[in-house]
């Protein structure tokens, strides 16, 4: 894509540029090493639970709009994975 632009594209814009006209210099080939090497691992399912939280952290990330809780989710599983380093 050799044209650059002000600001960043919206989805209708990118998805209505020709991929001939996409510049993928900067993407590294992915040979057979790479897929003999590659590992399929499956999402990791979530449990239901009640959770108390304060009311202003709920307000919080209810006001970020649709999928509050899976990025207070994101959140929690960040915290986690440093308790386990």
């Amino acid at each position: 894509m050799k044209k650059r632009y002000d600001k960043e594209l919206g989805i209708e814009a990118l998805a209505a540029i020709p991929d001939d006209q996409i510049d993928t210099s900067d993407i590294p080939e992915m040979g057979d090493e790479f897929w003999q090497n590659a590992k399929l691992v499956e999402p990791e399912g979530t449990e239901q639970v009640t959770l108390r939280v304060k009311k202003s952290v709920l307000q919080t990330f209810r006001n970020t709009g649709k999928g509050y809780q899976t990025r207070m989710n994101a959140v929690l599983e960040s915290y986690a994975r440093t308790l386990q380093k």
